[in-house]
C-alpha cells in the first residue's frame, strides 16, 4: 500500500512538472519566432532604407545621366546589358552596401593592399566607377548584366604603384577578363618598338596580346598639359579615353594626345586606329555613387574626370562583344586582330566635332557612339563584309554611309537649362 501511494505522488508530481514546462516551451517557442520574425523585418528594412530616408538620386543627376545616354546612343539600345561578358576594374574597390550595388554579386575579388577576403573601398573612386557600369535602382549603369571582377591596387590614399596596379592586371587576365578598365594614369616608361621599361605597360602589352581589351583614361592635365596622355592609355593598342561634356564639347581638363613623335623620351609618330586620345566619353559632371554615404549620408553626387569617361566606355564596349562574343577572347575570332578590329570601327565611327574631318589631339575620332558602333558591326555581318580565317578576324574596308549619321549633341538641352560643364575646376 505504501509503495502504491508512493508511485501515485510520483506521477501527480511529473504531471505538475509536465503541466508548469509546457508553458515555458510555449513561451520560449514564441519567443524564438518573434525574434526570427523581427529579424526578418529589420533586415528588409536595412535593405530598403537608404531609399526610404533619401529616395534615391536627385532628379538633376538622373537627367545628366539621361543626357549623357542621348550623347552617346545608349538610349538607342535595346536588349543587350552586357550579359556573358567579364569586365575587370582596377581600383580602389567596391562598395557592396551601396543601395545601387546590393543587386551585384562579383565574379571574382582581388586586395592588392591589405590582402582582405571580403571587398571594400576606403577611398571611393572605384565605387564610382563600378557604379558607371553596374549601378541599379537610383543611377542606371550602362552595362548592368557584366559579370564584374574587381581588383584593388588603389589605396585610400587615391594612389598605386606599378608593381601593385601590374599585378592587378595579371589577375584580371588570369582570371578570364574580357575588359579591363583602368580610370588611371601616370608616367610611363621608356618604350621603343613594344619593349617597355614600365611594369605597369608591360602587363597591359601582355593581356593585349591575349586578346584582352584595356581601356585607359587620357589624363586630367588638360589646363596645365604636359603634351601626351597618361601611361598605360599611351600604350598603342590600349583604347584612350578622354572627356566630353554634355554639351558635346571636349571637356577642358582633358589631356591632349602627342601623336606626331618625339626624340626624347624615344617615340614614333602614332598613327590610325592608334592616335591618342582615341575617342571621348562623358567626363564633366558625370553621375557617379558614393561609396560609405560619402562620411554625410550621401549615396549619390558628380565627379569630372577622364576616369569616369573610361568607364563609360568600358561598358559600351561590353554591349558590343555581348552583341558579337565571337570578338570575345575567347571567341572564334578573338584575340589581338579583334582589339585591331574593333579600333578601327571605333575610329571611324564615332561622333567627330563639327567640322572634324580626321583625328584631333585633343577630340580623337569623336566621341563614343554605342549606337553607330552596333549599327556598323551588325551591317557588317549582314554584308558578310568580314571575313573568318584560320581564327582570326580580318577587317575589309566598308563604306563611309554612317560618316553622315554623326550628329553633335543630339538631343542635348540647351546650355541655358543646365550649369555649364566647360568651367568646372579639376577633379579626380
Amino acid at each position: 500500500m505504501e509503495e502504491e501511494k508512493i508511485e501515485q505522488s510520483s506521477e501527480v508530481n511529473n504531471q505538475k512538472n509536465s503541466n508548469s514546462a509546457l508553458p515555458w516551451l510555449i513561451g520560449s517557442v514564441s519567443a524564438l519566432a518573434f525574434i526570427l520574425v523581427a529579424s526578418v523585418i529589420f533586415l528588409w528594412l536595412r535593405s530598403v532604407a537608404d531609399e526610404i530616408l533619401i529616395g534615391g538620386p536627385p532628379p538633376t543627376l538622373t537627367g545628366w545621366e539621361q543626357s549623357y545616354q542621348e550623347l552617346t546612343g545608349f538610349d538607342e539600345v535595346s536588349g543587350l546589358d552586357g550579359s556573358g561578358v567579364v569586365v575587370c576594374i582596377v581600383d580602389s574597390g567596391i562598395e557592396m552596401s551601396h543601395p545601387d550595388l546590393r543587386h551585384l554579386t562579383l565574379t571574382g575579388w582581388f586586395d592588392v593592399i591589405n590582402g582582405q577576403n571580403e571587398p571594400y573601398d576606403d577611398e571611393g573612386h572605384g565605387t564610382a566607377m563600378a557604379g558607371i557600369i553596374v549601378a541599379k535602382n537610383g543611377l542606371s549603369g550602362n552595362a548592368q548584366g557584366v559579370d564584374l571582377l574587381v581588383a584593388k591596387a588603389i589605396d585610400s590614399n587615391g594612389e598605386g604603384t606599378d608593381t601593385g596596379i601590374a599585378e592587378a592586371v595579371d589577375w584580371c587576365a588570369d582570371n578570364q577578363a574580357d575588359i579591363i578598365s583602368l580610370s588611371l594614369g601616370g608616367e610611363g616608361g621608356i618604350s621603343f618598338g613594344g619593349i617597355t621599361t614600365d611594369q605597369l605597360e608591360s602587363a597591359v602589352q601582355d593581356a593585349l596580346e591575349q586578346g584582352i581589351f584595356v581601356v585607359a583614361a587620357a589624363g586630367n592635365d588638360g589646363q596645365d598639359d604636359d603634351g601626351d596622355v597618361s601611361s598605360p592609355g599611351s600604350v598603342e593598342d590600349v583604347i584612350c579615353v578622354g572627356g566630353a561634356t554634355r554639351l558635346g564639347n571636349v571637356w577642358r581638363g582633358s589631356s591632349q594626345g602627342d601623336n606626331d613623335g618625339r626624340l626624347w623620351p624615344p617615340m614614333l609618330p602614332r598613327s590610325d586606329p592608334d592616335m591618342k586620345p582615341e575617342i571621348l566619353a562623358p567626363g564633366a559632371e558625370v553621375p557617379i555613387l558614393f561609396a560609405g554615404g560619402a562620411g554625410d549620408g550621401a549615396w549619390w553626387g558628380w565627379a569630372s574626370g577622364t576616369s569616369a569617361a573610361t568607364a563609360w566606355v568600358s561598358g559600351g564596349l561590353a554591349i558590343i562583344l555581348e552583341a558579337h562574343p565571337e570578338l570575345q577572347r575567347e571567341g572564334a575570332s578573338g584575340g589581338p586582330n579583334a582589339i585591331e578590329f574593333i579600333k578601327t570601327q571605333l575610329s571611324e565611327n564615332s561622333q567627330m566635332d563639327d567640322g572634324q574631318s580626321e583625328h584631333d589631339d585633343k577630340f580623337g575620332y569623336g566621341i563614343f557612339r554605342i549606337d553607330l558602333m552596333l549599327e556598323v558591326l551588325s551591317n557588317s555581318s549582314s554584308e558578310e563584309e568580314l571575313e573568318y580565317s584560320s581564327g582570326y578576324l580580318q577587317h575589309i574596308d566598308i563604306n563611309d554611309s554612317n560618316q553622315a549619321e554623326r550628329r553633335k549633341t543630339p538631343k542635348v538641352p540647351p546650355a541655358s537649362s543646365t550649369k555649364a560643364a566647360e568651367w568646372l575646376e579639376l577633379t579626380d
